[in-house]
């Protein structure tokens, strides 16, 4: 299987407010309220780090639980989240600035 790589959608603004990460879509003003996980994983998506080297670096030393089950649940979420172009998924790094617009 290649490894899925990770990449913040565009056009969004994004805060991290009490634990959760806020973020606002340029495009049709949806906004979306992500838990402390969806946070980690929002935070992390840079792109270039693939979704295990963030499971294994970020999600398993806070959460008891072990990598494989940790890149499934991940990746069902994150799927979900690309469905509303808040990330994509790929098989290739992006090559492109990792960041969303408004980002902090």
């Amino acid at each position: 299987m290649n490894e899925i790589v990770v990449t913040r959608g565009e056009r969004l603004a994004a805060r991290r407010v009490a634990g959760e990460m806020v973020i606002l879509s340029a495009d049709d003003s949806s906004l979306y309220v992500l838990n402390e996980l969806g946070s980690m994983l929002w935070e992390a998506a840079d792109g270039r780090t693939t979704l295990r080297q963030i499971v294994e670096t970020v999600v398993c030393p806070e959460f008891d639980i072990d990598a494989d089950t940790a890149v499934g649940d991940a990746l069902d979420f994150l799927q979900q989240l690309e469905a509303f172009g808040i990330v994509s998924l790929s098989s290739q790094p992006h090559s492109g600035p990792a960041e969303g617009i408004g980002e902090r």
